[in-house]
């Protein structure tokens, strides 16, 4: 083959020379700008995506350190050789897999957990058994170190929560409690103390007294009134009494009740969360009925109370009871007639219905 004409290859030459030259003076102006914006951003530092870092670190291992150091403004040129290696190692980094058998799934150690805290009785095969029944087989040294791992103690010395016992005794279970009243007497302001029962299943309340002195006398009286007369259907057929660590509840009302029938199961020091249908009712008379008034004598409180009393039972909707009425007239779910208003309490109390 001929080698190419002399003149050519000059020519060639020359057009690569200032081809070589005019990338030389684009590199240099790009150099000097990146520079000054460098500046501009002063000690702020330049935040880069993956993305970029990625696509400096391939442009960078092509051109080498000592030219890196030449040209690169934003970074070092360690840092970027620094993110070629990385992009390396990641290439060839696989996911490990550990020895041993993969760890249970968080939904069947929280369900071991449930079991066992429902069913105290329950021990580690009966609990081994439910899973089963569920679709998931575990060991029992897997039972055994779920519930270790929780604080839960083998069945034998596993105590009853209290929501297990509410639910185990939801239909003969009651509870009762005081709430006070501040009222206007001849005397000054008094405190009157209202003793009250409520059905858990039902949510039906009685008020057993109402007095400005609960001493012993008085809670005498009231357990004879719950023990010698036919019982309400509030507490008739209940077996448990829930009360909390007031002094009035005395063992000798509570002997008395348990010789009746009714156990009274005291709730733990400081702990109104565990007697909370109790407390629900104390809120909804005061803040529905009672702190919205003033009282002068103990009638006019015991006028309120028998007021709201009828209220609560017969026209005021229930959400523990999937809103509906506890004693409901013939007028519920009525769709014709017009639509009254009744008022209790002087309209502190207000219930809608449709006239016959």
């Amino acid at each position: 083959m001929n080698p190419p004409p002399q003149p050519l290859v000059f020519l060639l030459a020359l057009y690569a020379g200032w081809v070589n030259r005019h990338q030389q003076r684009i590199v240099e102006y790009l150099i000097a700008e990146n520079r000054i914006l460098k500046r501009q951003f002063g000690k702020r530092r330049v935040r880069l995506t993956d993305d970029e870092r990625m696509r400096l670190a391939r442009l960078g291992k092509a051109l080498g350190r000592k030219l890196l150091a030449k040209v690169a403004t934003i970074v070092t040129p360690d840092t970027i050789l620094a993110w070629h290696r990385k992009l390396v190692a990641a290439k060839w980094t696989y996911p490990k897999k550990g020895p041993g058998r993969p760890p249970m799934m968080k939904e069947i150690r929280k369900l071991i957990v449930r079991l066992a805290k429902e069913n105290p009785d329950w021990g580690y095969r009966r609990i081994q058994g439910a899973l089963a029944n569920v679709g998931h087989e575990v060991a029992r040294s897997t039972i055994a170190k779920t519930l270790a791992d929780n604080g839960i103690s083998p069945a034998p010395d596993r105590p009853m929560t209290w929501h297990t016992f509410m639910r185990s005794h939801w239909e003969t279970l009651a509870a009762a409690d005081f709430f006070q009243v501040e009222v206007w007497t001849p005397k000054g302001l008094r405190t009157f103390f209202v003793l009250f029962a409520i059905r858990i299943a039902t949510r039906k309340v009685e008020v057993l007294g109402v007095t400005d002195k609960a001493d012993g006398d008085f809670m005498k009286q009231v357990t004879r009134n719950i023990t010698d007369a036919e019982r309400s259907d509030v507490l008739g057929g209940v077996t448990h009494l829930i009360i909390d660590n007031d002094t009035r509840f005395d063992e000798t009302s509570r002997a008395a009740l348990k010789d009746d029938g009714t156990k009274c199961v005291r709730i733990p020091p400081r702990s109104p969360n565990c007697n909370p249908h109790a407390e629900r009712w104390v809120r909804s008379i005061k803040s529905e009925a009672l702190n919205k008034m003033i009282f002068f004598g103990a009638g006019s409180l015991r006028r309120a109370v028998s007021s709201y009393l009828d209220h609560y039972h017969r026209r005021r909707n229930h959400q523990g009871r999937d809103n509906k009425i506890i004693q409901p007239g013939a007028e519920i779910g009525e769709s014709t007639g017009d639509i009254r208003r009744r008022d209790d309490l002087g309209g502190v109390l207000r219930y809608y219905y449709r006239a016959a």
